[in-house]
Parts: structure tokens; C-alpha cells; sequence
């Protein structure tokens, strides 16, 4: 018998299938070694050496594996072909004793799909643990370990209880605190739109065109400043006589995306699907398992040959001849270092449409058919219409109308790649028209605009920012961004990460006194030195070192200089605590800002730091019904014992609750109603609420007794573009 040891029991069940009975494939269930849970297990004295331990839940695993081992004539280490993988393999072979055995070298596997063919190839060409691959993997733990478990204990000193560091987190969070403050900073500046309704004499096609010249100098989009300057092109085209100065077409061309990697996966299912980069992968994850697509990790834009012949001859004998592109498209991979031996995310057998009965994991996979399809169809061409008018008054003036219109519609009959931004596309209907012909004046265009700030990062805008400043690598993204919202330094709002006032102190006390850590250069240069682990060029233990003699000085001279009063400053409300009279302080806890007596803990007066005038508009379920105001609602009698119901401020927002807290525990969620009826029951209203992770969703009012749920705001249309 060949032991085959894999990580998931769902990649064991698919890859048995494929070898037949004479091999028998077990799960490792992940890592089996790691570094200790309650202490830092680094050895800074003796090289940075890791104190490894079995985890207590992979005990039973080992055991059960060493049972396996006994009885088979060899053992083949399956576990996933990146570092992470390769260091699972390393691990076992520690674990499970394998290092110990003489004669014949442990055989690693890898694979890009589980298919048949790629699981048979594999098994007929095993190799060593690539070691440098393994340092890699050691290097970026041992790091993270160092940083997270030096600099965490500061935080608490110096901050609060319960905070982490860590030199990822922190670099994304930082880049959502400094977008914040752009927005908060941003000074938005006053301009004019100039344009003319414009139509052609027996046509009733209306269509606008926009000021591109005025008296013999070109007008950019923000060179009308204000309202005078506005007022007086106006007063000048008053009367004036409009004809076609020039009419030209062209075509432009839109080329298919890349197939898919990770982070571009990442992207566009949130773009498209709404997924989270963790819920992304999840489903990816299970997707690999079945042996539906090729590994979930990659940066590679590569397509094997015999999956391009695949693709190809689909496109052909689904779409026709004229869909297909006359060449092999072949996908240059922007990522620095990405592995090229690797292939892109994409289907393993094209024939397969219909993969799960997960709704989710098959749209997911819709997705990655579609795009890997797409790469070898058509481009899509498109009729560029530019027309130029004169406009002639008191003064002279030069008007654009701009239409575009497709021509051929190539990979867009199958799939178009969602934008981060929507951007109007220039498909403005305009009649046929030649130059010298004179138009008719309908209205004038004018409008006031201003300039407006940048936009707060959504999930796949921050894995693009990330991507392109060469921070992390395709497995850290999912689980940087879940990270930074579980520590609640950032929070979702409306699909937009905004910080919250601990993630902004934390940032801002490690950007003062730790730039390093949270330096974008140093970040991606470390994710550059990890590559060069990798390839054999650097020893693992001297890029640690290189690092961590400097930032242990550091850690120890900031731990005696950092003032926590200049990190958390507290305020003086300037009010005498109503319970015992000593001053009231304005404090920071776990879930924001709020109003504390200075004589805690023998005095625990405290409450939000917001008035009942910022919230009388506010709605509270209560009950199957909806209480209308909270101003009365506040005091109302608590239903369980009597004393009266208070505002309070936690960690998802704001909810009512019993001043006999913790004696008695009975709280009322506060809610935000929206006027429309529950389209199920027809008897509720539906109303906005809140998850645990403060995401918004909308529900019937008379819950528990009706279920109506839904993602999608009542107004808005939930169907997913292609």
C-alpha cells in the first residue's frame, strides 16, 4: 500500500478516487507543528531558532497517520505546491518521524489541478522538500511572530488591553486611516460645466454637446471656475448660431482581462458577486478540492498549452469562427517575482457547467469559466464618434459631443470585467451629421460641480493597493482583511472600510515611533527578500537578524519615552458625575469615545458621549412593533424588572438597555425603518439591522415570526451584471 498524505479530507476523497486501491490518502487537516500559542517560541539568542510543537488538535491526526505509515511501502507528501505547503510537508516529516528513516528521501508530490492526469504524472515524478521554499515559509512566521508578540505587549501598556501589531494588519490599516484623513482634509474646489442641447432640423434626436474652446483658447473640464465666468459664456451665446465643424469616426479596441489569480479573483467577486476575499477563498478552496479548478493561489496569468487548445476549440464550435482570436493570447504577469511555472485560476474540465449545488460556490465558478473563456475570444470593437461644433455669439466658441456605439461584440458576448469605479461610458445617441451643417439651439448647460475626494477603499480596491505596492502575497490578503476587522481596527460601511478611532490612535502612535513597521517600501522589501529565500539567494536567519537588532532597540527605547497620556489623552467634560459629584472625563474604551466619572472604579457612572438630541429620530424594536421615539423610549420601564431602559454605545452601535446591568441583562437593538412593506408577510415593515461584523442587511419587523432577510437595500435592483 502508498500512503498518500494530503491537507483537506476533500482533496483525500478526489485524489483516492483518482489512484485507485492501492493507494490509500489521508489528511493532514493543515499544520501539525507550529510555534507555541503562549509564548513567543523564538529563540532570539541561538539564531532565531523556532521551538516547534505539535498542536494539541493534531494529535490525534498523528496518530492516526503513524498508524497508516506502519503499514505502507512508501509515503508521498501531497500537501498544496506553495510555501505554505511546503512547509506542511516539512513539518510531517518531523512530526511522523520521516527524517529519521534511511535509505530513500521522503517523495514530495505537487500539482497544479486534480485531475486524473495531473494526480498520475505527479506520483510518476516525486522530488525532495524544496528547503529554500520551507525557509521562506520560517522566515515570514518567525518575523511576524517577532513583531507581533514584541510590539503587541506596548499597545497594551501604552494604549489598551487586547490590541495587536502585526506587519501586515498594520500597513493595511494604515492605508485605510490615511484615505480617512484625505477625506477629512479635503478641500473641494468649485467648477462649471458648459454645454448646449443640441438638435438637427427634422430629427428629434436631442443630444449635448460640452465647451472645448472659448475665444481661441481650449476650456479644460475645471478651467470655468465660477458662477461669473459661467454667466458671462452665456450672455455671450445668447442668439448664437450653431453648425458642424468636423465629424470623425474611429474604432476603438477593448482586449479580453487576463485570467484570473488570486487577488484579481479576490477583486471581481467582490465587484460582481459581493464576496469577501475570505469568503472567496473558501469557496475557491472547496472548488480546487473537487477537482473543478486549478490551485486557488497564484499570481500567475499563465494558461498551459493544452488548456489553450481546450479553450479554443470551445469558443469556436460555441460562439463561431469570428468570436475566436486569430492568435493565442498569451497574458504577461505584472506581479514581481510571481511564480511563471504556476498557472492562472481556471476550469479543469470546460465541459463541466454545472459543478455544486453550493449557489455560492457556483456562481464563483460561472465566474472563472467565463473569464478563462473570454482570454482567447475576440476583441470587442467599438464606433468612437467625435463631433465638433461651433458655436458663434458675441464671441466664438467650439463644442464636443462625444457617442460611442459597438461595433463587433467579441469577449463581450461572454464576460466584461467590472470596474472599481463607475465610469459613463460615452454611448450618447447622436444623428448622422456632416461638417458645415447648421443645428438647432435647444437649452444651455450649466452647471455647478465640485471636485470630490477620494473614495474610501472597498475590499477589492484595498487588495488592489496592497497588490500594487507589493504587500503580501496571494494567501495574505484574504486573511489580512478579515484580521483588521475581527481586531476592529477597521469596520465595513456600506462596502467601504472606514477606521475606527482605535485604529486610528494605534496607527498613529506606530507611524511616530515605528515608521519602519509600517513603512510601505520596507513592507514590500521584505515581501522581495522572502522571494529571494525562496530562489536560494539569501539565508532566512540573516534577514531576521538584519531586522530585528534595530527594532529591538527601538521596542525598548520607546517603551521608557511614549507617554500614554499622549497616545489616549483624556478630556475633561467640564460636568460633575450626577452619582458622587467628582469630575466626568472623556475616555476611549473598547467601542469608541464615551463619558466616564473620574472616580471609577468606586464610582461607574458612565454613558455615551452623544445627546439625546442626535438621536430622537432614531427607531428601537421593541417587541413585533417599532417604537417611533426614542426620547420617550429611553426611560420606558425595562419588561423583565422594572428599572428604566438607558441609551448605551457598544461594539456594534448603539442599543437600549437596563440601568440594573449586569443583574439584569435585557437590551433592545436600535434600528433604522425604511417605509416599505414586507414584501413576504405584507404584515411588517422591513427594516435595516446589523450583524455581528456591523454589516447592513434588511429584515422584516416582525421577526421571529416572519424570516424575510435580504443583502440588498429595498430600493435597489440585486441583479448581477456580466
Amino acid at each position: 500500500m502508498h500512503l498518500v498524505i494530503v491537507e483537506s479530507p476533500a482533496k483525500a476523497k478526489t485524489i483516492e478516487k483518482y489512484l485507485g486501491k492501492d493507494y490509500k490518502v489521508l489528511a493532514s487537516f493543515g499544520h501539525v507543528r507550529d510555534l507555541p500559542e503562549k509564548n513567543i517560541g523564538i529563540d532570539t539568542d541561538k539564531n532565531y531558532e523556532p521551538q516547534y510543537q505539535i498542536l494539541p488538535k493534531a494529535k490525534k491526526t498523528i496518530s492516526a497517520l503513524k498508524e497508516a505509515l506502519a503499514r505502507a511501502e512508501d509515503v508521498y507528501l501531497a500537501t498544496d505546491l506553495d510555501r505554505e505547503g511546503e512547509a506542511i510537508s516539512w513539518h510531517l516529516t518531523y512530526a511522523l518521524g520521516l527524517n529519521k528513516k534511511k535509505g530513500e528521501p521522503v517523495k514530495r508530490i505537487t500539482f497544479h489541478e486534480i485531475t486524473k492526469t495531473a494526480i498520475e504524472n505527479a506520483v510518476k515524478n516525486p522530488r525532495q522538500i524544496d528547503v529554500n521554499l520551507v525557509d521562506a515559509q520560517q522566515a515570514r512566521r518567525v518575523l511576524d511572530r517577532l513583531v507581533g508578540y514584541k510590539l503587541s505587549p506596548l499597545l497594551w501598556k501604552k494604549v489598551k488591553k487586547g490590541l495587536s501589531a502585526g506587519r501586515v494588519q498594520s500597513v493595511a490599516v494604515r492605508l485605510v486611516v490615511e484615505r480617512e484623513k484625505e477625506i477629512q482634509d479635503f478641500k473641494p474646489k468649485e467648477y462649471w460645466l458648459i454645454g448646449v442641447v443640441l438638435k438637427k432640423t427634422g430629427q428629434k434626436i436631442e443630444f449635448p454637446a460640452y465647451l472645448v474652446e472659448a475665444e481661441g483658447k481650449p476650456v479644460g473640464k475645471m478651467d470655468i471656475k465660477n458662477a461669473e465666468v459661467a454667466e458671462r459664456i452665456e450672455k455671450n451665446l445668447t442668439g448664437a448660431s450653431y453648425k458642424v465643424l468636423d465629424v470623425k469616426h474611429e474604432d476603438s479596441i477593448r482586449r479580453p482581462s487576463a485570467p484570473f489569480t488570486t487577488s484579481t479573483l479576490q477583486m471581481e467577486a467582490s465587484r460582481k458577486l459581493g464576496f469577501s476575499p475570505k469568503q472567496t477563498m473558501v469557496l475557491a478552496q472547496h472548488l480546487y478540492e473537487a477537482g473543478h479548478i486549478t490551485y486557488m493561489r497564484t499570481d500567475s496569468t499563465n494558461l498551459s498549452n493544452e488548456a489553450v487548445g481546450a479553450i479554443r476549440a470551445m469558443v469556436q464550435n460555441q460562439f463561431g469562427v469570428p468570436y475566436l482570436s486569430k492568435s493565442i493570447r498569451n497574458y504577461a504577469t505584472k506581479t514581481k517575482h510571481a511564480q511563471e511555472a504556476h498557472e492562472a485560476i481556471r476550469p479543469t474540465h470546460l465541459a463541466n457547467l454545472q459543478v455544486t449545488e453550493d449557489r455560492r460556490g457556483q456562481k464563483l465558478y460561472d465566474l472563472i469559466w467565463k473569464r478563462t473563456v473570454a482570454t482567447q475570444m475576440s476583441d470587442a470593437i467599438f464606433d468612437i464618434l467625435t463631433v465638433k461644433i461651433e458655436g458663434v455669439g458675441e464671441s466664438r466658441y467650439v463644442f464636443q459631443a462625444r457617442g460611442e456605439s459597438l461595433k463587433f461584440d467579441g469577449f463581450m458576448k461572454l464576460y466584461t470585467e467590472s470596474k472599481d469605479e463607475e465610469v459613463e461610458e460615452g454611448d450618447q445617441k447622436i444623428p448622422q451629421l456632416q461638417a458645415g451643417e447648421a443645428l438647432n439651439f435647444l437649452k444651455m448647460i450649466k452647471d455647478q460641480k465640485f471636485t470630490e475626494p477620494p473614495k474610501r477603499y472597498t475590499e477589492a480596491t484595498l487588495v488592489k493597493k496592497l497588490e500594487s505596492l507589493g504587500i503580501g502575497r496571494p494567501s495574505t490578503y484574504a486573511p489580512t482583511l478579515d484580521t483588521i476587522q475581527k481586531r476592529e481596527y477597521v469596520f465595513l460601511e456600506e462596502k467601504k472600510f472606514k477606521p475606527s478611532e482605535i485604529g486610528t490612535i494605534v496607527t498613529n502612535l506606530l507611524v511616530k515611533h515605528f515608521s519602519t513597521i509600517v513603512d510601505y517600501k520596507f513592507t514590500a522589501r521584505m515581501e522581495d527578500e522572502f522571494d529571494e529565500i525562496a530562489e536560494g539567494k539569501l539565508k532566512w536567519t540573516e534577514v531576521i537578524d538584519e531586522f530585528y537588532k534595530p527594532f529591538a532597540e527601538t521596542l525598548a527605547k520607546k517603551s521608557k519615552e511614549i507617554d500614554k497620556n499622549e497616545v489616549m489623552p483624556v478630556e475633561e467634560l467640564g460636568e460633575a458625575c450626577p452619582e458622587c459629584g467628582k469630575p466626568l472625563l472623556i475616555r476611549l474604551g473598547r467601542f469608541g469615545k464615551f463619558i466616564a466619572c473620574s472616580g471609577y472604579p468606586t464610582c461607574r457612572y458612565s454613558r455615551p458621549i452623544e445627546t439625546k438630541a442626535d438621536d430622537k429620530n432614531t427607531e428601537v424594536l421593541e417587541g413585533p412593533g417599532v417604537v417611533e421615539d426614542l426620547s420617550k423610549a429611553e426611560h420606558d420601564p425595562c419588561e423583565k424588572c422594572g428599572g428604566k431602559m438607558v441609551l448605551k454605545e457598544g461594539r456594534f452601535g448603539k442599543f437600549l438597555a437596563c440601568e440594573n446591568y449586569p443583574k439584569c441583562k435585557n437590551t433592545k437593538p436600535i434600528v433604522g425603518k425604511t417605509g416599505i412593506k414586507c414584501p413576504k408577510c405584507e404584515k411588517g415593515e422591513v427594516i435595516e439591522r446589523k450583524t455581528k461584523r456591523r454589516k447592513s442587511f434588511w429584515g422584516c419587523s416582525r421577526y421571529p415570526d416572519c424570516d424575510y432577510a435580504t443583502w440588498d437595500r429595498p430600493e435597489a435592483d440585486s441583479k448581477t451584471k456580466d
